[in-house]
C-alpha cells in the first residue's frame, strides 16, 4: 500500500515537472517568435521613425543620430597617403585655381599668379558622408570637410605700377560641406566621366595673407584688397549653384556646367535722402550693381558730384543663372577720388521673386550691413525697374521682349492691368502682346519689335493736376507755387501758371513734349514759388517713361523730395509715333 502511494506520489510529480518544462518552452519559443518579428520590424525602421516612436532618453548618450556616416577608416587611409595625394594633385589644384583669382583679380593688381603651391603635412578631415541622390547616370554624394591645414602657398601679384609682391597665405581654416556628383555614369573605369563639384555650405573659411620679401608700403592695402578677393572668388565661384566640372574620361562635359537661363535687365532711375559723407559739400554718389561679384559682370553708373538725390536712368543687363538662389545687389558708394570710395548703403532684391515678362518698380530702402535690414540711421532709398526675360532654350534669345532697348514698329497699348506688390511699395505692370488695349490710345496694337539702334518717339503729354501739403514759402504762411517740367536727355522745359496765395493748388494744365528717345529719357518735375525777385524751391519728383510705354496713360501720384511735405497729382498719357523706314521722311 505505501509502495502504491509513493508511485501515484512521484507520477504525479514528475507529470507536473513535465508540464511546467514544455510551458516553460511554449514561452520562451513564443517570446523568440515575438522577438523576431518585433526585430523584422525594427529593421525596417527608418532613422526619422525611430526618432519619432522613441524619447531622446530611450538611446544611449553615444547614439548621435546623422544623415550622415561616420568614415574614421577612411580618414587613416587618407592620412596613410595623403603625402602622394598632395604631390599630385597641387599641381592640378594650381591650374584649376589661377583662371579663377584672374576672374576676380581687383583692378589695382595686374596680374595674379601662384607662384607656389603645396597642400602641406596635415590631410583634411572628413566629418561624415552621405549619398543623396541615386540615379541611372549619376551618383551624387554630400561630404562634410574640416581642414586646419599648414599649406604653403604664395602668391605672386604684380600692381598697375610695376611692383611684383610675393603674398603668403598662412593659418587656413576651412569647414564646409562638398556636393560631389558623379556623372555621366560609363562602363569604363573609374565608371564615370566628370567629376563635378560645388561648396554646399560654407561653415568657416579662415587664412592669413602677409607680404614677404618686398616693401609693403609701396601699395598700401593690398594684403587686405586680396584677402577680400579670394574669399569672394572662393564662395561665388564654387558656393552652390555655382560648380566645377573636373573631366576624368575623354569627352564633352559642357552640359554639366551651371549656364544661363535669362537676362535681367534693370533700370537704375534714381536715389533720395543719401546720407552726407563730406564734410563740404555734399556727396558724390555713384552705384555698383551685380549679380555675380566678378568685376567683368559688374557694372558702373557714372558718378553724380555733391548730390544727396541724385538721378541716374541709367539701363543694365545681368546674365541670370538660378532664379532662385542669386539675388541682385546695389551698393551706392560716395566717390572719394584716389582714396576707396565710402559705402552710403546697400540694398539687394532677390530674382526668385521676378516673374517673366512682368516688370517690377520697387523703391528699396538702403541698409549700411547686408545681414541687418532694419538700422535706426535713415540710408535713403533706390528707384529701379527690373524685368526678368528666359531665354529659349533653342534658339538662346529672350521669350520676353525688352523693355529698356530701343525699338522700332513701335505699337505700344495700355494695359490696364496693375499688380499691386506688398514689398516696398513697389508695382508690377504685366506686359500682355495679344490683348487689345481698353483704355488709353484705343485701337493700338502691342507688338513690339526692338532694335538697337533704333529710337521710341512719341508725344508725351502730362497733366498736372494739382498738389497737396505743400511747404510754406512765404511770410503770411502761404506760397505763389508753379511747375516746372524738363526733359532731362533733350533739355524741354515747360511749366504752368502760377497759382497764388495756395498751399493746395489746383492746375489741370496739360503740357506736351515730342519725344525722340522714350527708353532713356526722364521726366523731372520741380515746384516752386513765385517771387519778384526770387523764387523758392518747394521740392521735386522724377519718372522714367517706362510705364507710360507700357500702360500708355494713367494717373499717379509723387511725394516730393528734397522738402518736409508735399504731394503731386499726374495724369500721364503716351501717344507713340511710328518709326519711318530709310528713305522715308522722317518728320513726326
Amino acid at each position: 500500500m505505501a509502495f502504491v502511494s509513493s508511485f501515484v506520489v512521484g507520477f504525479v510529480v514528475g507529470m507536473g515537472f513535465v508540464m511546467a518544462f514544455v510551458h516553460s518552452e511554449n514561452r520562451r519559443a513564443q517570446a523568440r517568435q515575438r522577438q523576431a518579428i518585433s526585430l523584422k520590424i525594427m529593421s525596417n525602421l527608418t532613422l526619422s521613425d525611430a526618432k519619432q516612436i522613441f524619447s531622446q532618453h530611450f538611446f544611449p548618450p553615444w547614439i548621435v543620430f546623422s544623415d550622415y556616416q561616420k568614415v574614421t577608416w577612411l580618414n587613416r587611409k587618407l592620412k596613410n597617403i595623403w603625402p602622394f595625394v598632395d604631390k599630385a594633385s597641387s599641381e592640378l589644384i594650381k591650374t584649376v585655381v589661377e583662371p579663377i583669382l584672374e576672374q576676380y583679380r581687383p583692378s589695382i593688381v595686374s596680374s595674379l599668379k601662384l607662384k607656389k603651391f603645396t597642400m602641406g603635412t596635415i590631410a583634411p578631415q572628413l566629418v561624415g558622408v552621405q549619398v543623396v541622390d541615386r540615379k541611372d547616370d549619376a551618383v551624387v554624394m554630400e561630404v562634410q570637410v574640416q581642414w586646419d591645414g599648414n599649406p604653403s602657398i604664395i602668391l605672386a601679384a604684380e600692381t598697375k605700377i610695376g611692383v611684383i609682391l610675393p603674398i603668403q597665405v598662412k593659418d587656413v581654416g576651412f569647414a564646409g560641406v562638398f556636393r560631389l556628383a558623379f556623372k555621366p555614369l560609363v562602363e569604363e573605369l573609374p565608371c564615370f566621366g566628370a567629376l563635378t563639384y560645388s561648396l554646399l555650405v560654407k561653415k568657416k573659411l579662415d587664412f592669413q595673407l602677409k607680404v614677404i620679401g618686398a616693401d609693403a608700403t609701396s601699395v598700401p592695402g593690398i594684403a587686405g584688397i586680396l584677402e577680400g578677393m579670394i574669399k569672394t572668388a572662393i564662395t561665388d565661384s564654387l558656393l552652390w549653384p555655382m560648380r566645377q566640372v573636373l573631366p576624368i574620361l575623354p569627352g564633352d562635359y559642357s552640359n554639366l556646367a551651371l549656364k544661363p537661363i535669362g537676362v535681367l535687365e534693370v533700370k537704375l532711375v534714381q536715389a533720395k535722402d543719401l546720407l552726407n559723407k563730406d564734410a563740404i559739400g555734399k556727396s558724390d554718389p555713384f552705384v555698383l550693381l551685380y549679380i555675380r561679384p566678378m568685376p567683368s559682370r559688374m557694372k558702373k553708373t557714372r558718378t553724380i558730384d555733391n548730390q544727396l538725390n541724385p538721378i541716374w536712368n541709367e539701363h543694365f543687363q545681368f546674365e541670370v543663372e538660378d532664379l532662385e538662389t542669386q539675388k541682385l545687389t546695389i551698393r551706392i558708394c560716395d566717390e572719394e577720388g584716389f582714396l576707396s570710395a565710402q559705402l552710403l548703403g546697400y540694398a539687394e532684391v532677390p530674382l526668385k521673386d521676378m516673374e517673366a515678362g512682368l516688370l517690377k518698380e520697387l523703391w528699396l530702402p538702403l541698409v549700411k550691413d547686408p545681414e541687418k535690414t532694419t538700422e535706426a540711421k535713415n540710408r535713403g532709398e533706390v528707384h529701379l525697374e527690373l524685368l526678368y526675360s528666359p531665354f529659349d532654350q533653342r534658339q538662346k534669345v529672350p521669350l520676353s521682349t525688352s523693355l529698356f532697348d530701343s525699338i522700332t514698329n513701335v505699337d505700344v497699348a495700355n494695359s490696364p492691368a496693375t499688380e499691386h506688390m506688398a514689398i516696398s511699395n513697389g508695382k508690377n505692370h504685366h506686359i500682355s502682346e495679344d490683348k487689345p488695349s481698353t483704355t488709353g490710345n484705343k485701337g493700338v496694337s502691342k507688338h513690339i519689335i526692338y532694335k538697337q539702334d533704333h529710337f521710341v518717339r512719341g508725344v508725351l503729354s502730362v497733366t498736372v493736376l494739382r498738389a497737396e501739403n505743400l511747404i510754406v514759402a512765404d511770410y503770411k504762411g502761404k506760397a505763389d507755387p508753379y511747375a516746372v517740367l524738363t526733359l532731362k536727355k533733350s533739355d524741354q522745359k515747360k511749366k504752368t501758371k502760377v497759382v497764388y496765395q495756395e498751399l493746395n493748388p489746383q492746375w489741370n494744365q496739360t503740357l506736351d513734349f515730342l519725344v525722340e528717345d522714350a527708353m532713356h529719357e526722364m521726366l523731372v518735375l520741380e515746384i516752386w514759388d513765385h517771387d519778384t525777385f526770387k523764387k523758392d524751391y518747394m521740392g521735386r519728383c522724377a519718372l522714367s517713361l517706362t510705364k507710360a510705354l507700357l500702360e500708355g496713360e494713367y494717373d499717379t501720384e509723387y511725394q516730393l523730395d528734397g522738402v518736409k511735405s508735399g504731394k503731386v497729382f499726374l495724369h500721364i498719357k503716351w501717344l507713340p509715333q511710328p518709326i519711318p523706314f530709310e528713305g522715308q521722311n522722317s518728320a513726326i
